[in-house]
């Protein structure tokens, strides 16, 4: 996952919360949490990154609506990184 810039880590942790999520939903979730508009020439070549690195699979709804799912690779990143920031940050639940 280090190879990926932020804007697809986000990408990949959008898809991995959701449930084939579609080009659309993903561009929503992404807006509301940059607080700012996503355009399409930003997400959807970013996407295709994320396919083309074998981390998010792409299959079609219909002829106008892709959707995405993370690849076992693209789980295994996430993990990964989990344990890397679990190094360095602590999440504690406070009681």
């Amino acid at each position: 996952m280090h190879d990926l810039t932020g804007f697809q880590r986000d990408l990949l942790y959008v898809i991995a919360g959701s449930d084939d999520p579609h080009g659309l939903a993903i561009k929503d979730e992404l807006e509301e949490y940059y607080e700012k508009e996503i355009h399409h020439g930003r997400l959807y070549p970013n996407l295709d990154t994320l396919v083309e690195k074998g981390l998010v699979e792409k299959g079609q709804r219909d002829r106008r609506t892709n959707y995405y799912t993370l690849t076992r690779r693209g789980q295994r990143e996430i993990d990964a990184r989990n344990d890397w920031e679990a190094q360095y940050i602590s999440l504690e639940v406070e009681a």
